[in-house]
């Protein structure tokens, strides 16, 4: 509540370093923290990679990957095939000189992503289906 009524006053929410890209990815997103799911890396065969994005279509918390700028763009287009448009969250180079975080839905940062692709290390949160 707190850090989204923030986000719509203008103010900057950045996250203090701290030992994992997770919590301090989430405490700067403004998605629900309630329930997380943790995924880590996805599987990078595009069918295993189907498979698992079904299984999650359900959750109705947030989920949170880690994804390597090369393949993100492709990561938010099977999301957006797999889920719909939902909410979501970029957040590059935590803690670093270049932080970013990029708030959305899946199909504009899929834009974002293919007009100026990033570099860096990636945290994708996306909002759960209750969310919708």
């Amino acid at each position: 509540f707190l850090i989204n009524r923030c986000l719509d006053a203008g103010v900057r929410v950045i996250p203090i370093p701290g030992p994992s890209a997770l919590t301090a990815a989430l405490a700067a997103s403004g998605l629900p923290t309630h329930a997380i799911h943790f995924e880590g890396f996805l599987p990078k065969p595009a069918g295993r990679l189907g498979r698992r994005l079904q299984a999650l279509q359900h959750y109705e918390g947030t989920v949170v990957v880690f994804e390597s700028p090369q393949r993100l763009a492709k990561t938010l287009r099977a999301m957006l095939s797999a889920w719909g448009d939902r909410r979501a969250v970029v957040a590059r180079e935590l803690t670093k000189i270049h932080e970013e975080f990029l708030r959305g839905t899946l199909s504009g940062l899929l834009a974002e992503m293919e007009r100026r692709p990033r570099r860096g290390e990636v945290t994708l949160l996306i909002a759960g289906k209750s969310e919708i």
